[in-house]
């Protein structure tokens, strides 16, 4: 493809941020605008979907209490399994990212457009880095961050502040960023960033074509 070189897009941005931060919003102006999206939260679902390896796989490792009944994941059951417990993160880690990975990978193939969005909570924590060209981080206060889950989750101050916690910390981010979303105020602003960033891309998308 035209806009396309060793089977992905002339640039991959990878787009990240804090719990509640506002990725999705970002995302979904960035879809808007025409831009491909790959959500790796959506391929973890797949990847774990019935008669998936990645399903299997979990199983395997954490027992069928991890299951419904209906023989799906027990998503619920698994983050109480491993939330707080790094040894049982790290071993479900090395389960699916090599599975989300290689998705995601195919997944970038198949894109038309001049540059796509990969959205990936974890990016800094991770070594998703590596699958894209210029990281993306949408940034907003810990306070915000904490309101907004507050309210989206509808669970108290300290159970929001401890999944804050378990994610790596703002300055860690923003040290990583190539391009800084400020989500800390309203619509028209956070659009206003999205469509200059969005022209960038498509500029940086053109420049790498020529080489």
């Amino acid at each position: 493809m035209a806009d396309q070189v060793d089977g992905r897009p002339r640039l991959v941005v990878g787009l990240t941020g804090g719990i509640a931060s506002g990725k999705s919003a970002v995302a979904a102006l960035f879809v808007a605008l025409g831009a491909s999206l790959v959500d790796t939260d959506v391929v973890a679902r797949e990847v774990v979907a019935p008669g998936e390896p990645g399903l299997a796989a979990v199983s395997a490792a954490f027992g069928p209490k991890v299951l419904l009944p209906s023989g799906e994941l027990d998503r619920a059951a698994l983050r109480v399994l491993v939330f707080g417990d790094m040894a049982r993160r790290k071993q479900l880690e090395g389960l699916l990212h090599p599975l989300i990975r290689a998705r995601t990978l195919a997944k970038l193939a198949d894109v038309t457009t001049p540059y796509a969005i990969v959205a990936v909570p974890l990016l800094v924590e991770t070594d998703f880095g590596k699958l894209v060209d210029r990281v993306l981080v949408v940034d907003c206060p810990e306070q915000t961050q904490l309101e907004r889950l507050m309210k989206r989750d509808a669970i108290p101050r300290a159970e929001a502040l401890a999944m804050l916690r378990a994610q790596v910390d703002r300055s860690s981010r923003l040290k990583a960023a190539h391009d800084v979303i400020d989500n800390s105020g309203g619509r028209d602003a956070l659009r206003t960033q999205v469509e200059l960033l969005h022209r960038r891309y498509l500029a940086l998308a053109a420049q790498a074509a020529r080489r």
